[in-house]
C-alpha cells in the first residue's frame, strides 16, 4: 500500500486533483445564474398582442 501511495501515478493523480479543486474554487461565478428569470410564464393571456 505504501508503494502505491508513493508511486508516480498516484502522486500525479493527487496533484491533478488538488489543482482541479483549487481551479473550481477560484473560477466560481460571483452571482448564481438566474435560470428562473427567463422561464417565468406570462400570467395573463396576450391574445395575439404584439410584444
Amino acid at each position: 500500500m505504501m508503494a502505491f501511495l508513493k508511486s508516480d501515478l498516484f502522486l500525479r493523480f493527487l496533484g491533478g486533483f488538488a489543482i482541479g479543486a483549487v481551479g473550481m474554487f477560484l473560477l466560481q461565478p460571483e452571482e448564481p445564474p438566474m435560470l428562473s428569470s427567463t422561464a417565468i410564464a406570462a400570467t395573463t393571456p396576450s391574445h395575439g398582442a404584439a410584444l
